[in-house]
């Protein structure tokens, strides 16, 4: 039983060595690098009009639509619901291109990275006025592009948002030159026009050319009103791009 005990003592006192050793361990940071890749399929219609074809030598403005989440993650006919892709299938003619992508995603953000290399795609294959490309988008697709003239404050040279929500701490990244029309309803449930109000505020606070559009009465559909007001589109035609 000694000899036995002995051994129980002796077995702890090892066991005791080894737990103190790895406690004594200690923990490692490691500086590194990884080259990430992300592929993502964008479908996307893109109007000519009709001088487009008549007229070779002359660059065009081109307008980038941004659609809503009721419109993602289906086929490219459901563009075909809203905004200017809605006006097109109704046989409205623009004077301008317009590209719409579609967000592959029903319950995700616009990859706004995907977009905009789609973007540089097609103004590089295309007669594209680059001094006058438009942003717009409703809903979700006007807070992606709240988030574009955010992120790239130069590319731009006016832009549209419908009912979108707002990225109002980065307000001043904006292109203080870039003219901006908000439009929203007073009574939209889904993204409620304070959204709006707090950025428009804060950039007219900053100097901003901001017009807001307010449709009383009017739910989170403003979009109806909003792309079916032809002074938008001659309001898109009147702007050039300067950068700051």
């Amino acid at each position: 039983m000694e000899r036995i005990s002995t051994f129980i003592k002796h077995t702890l006192i090892i066991l005791s060595l080894l737990f103190m050793q790895s406690c004594s361990a200690q923990s490692t940071l490691i500086a590194d690098e990884k080259e990430t890749v992300s592929v993502e399929n964008l479908q996307y219609y893109l109007y000519f009009p009709k001088e487009y074809e008549e007229v070779k030598d002359k660059k065009f403005p081109l307008p980038l639509f941004l659609h809503g989440g009721g419109e993602a993650g289906g086929t490219l006919e459901d563009l075909k619901t809203n905004g200017p892709p809605k006006l097109l299938a109704e046989g409205k003619e623009f004077p301008f291109l317009i590209l719409a992508p579609q967000n592959p995603y029903k319950k995700k953000w616009w990859n706004t990275r995907a977009v905009m290399q789609l973007l540089d795609t097609i103004i590089e294959a295309n007669r594209v006025d680059i001094d006058r490309i438009y942003l717009t988008g409703l809903s979700r697709g006007g807070g992606a592009a709240w988030e574009l003239a955010v992120q790239y404050p130069d590319k731009f040279a006016a832009l549209a948002v419908v009912c979108g929500m707002t990225p109002v701490p980065y307000a001043a990244w904006i292109n203080k030159n870039m003219p901006i029309w908000v439009f929203h309803g007073t009574e939209d449930q889904s993204i409620p026009i304070s959204e709006s109000e707090e950025m428009v505020a804060k950039l007219k606070a900053m100097g901003y050319d901001v017009t807001f559009t307010r449709y009383d009465g009017v739910g989170h559909n403003a979009w109806v009103r909003a792309y079916n007001t032809e002074e938008l589109y001659e309001w898109f035609m009147n702007q050039k791009r300067t950068k700051e």
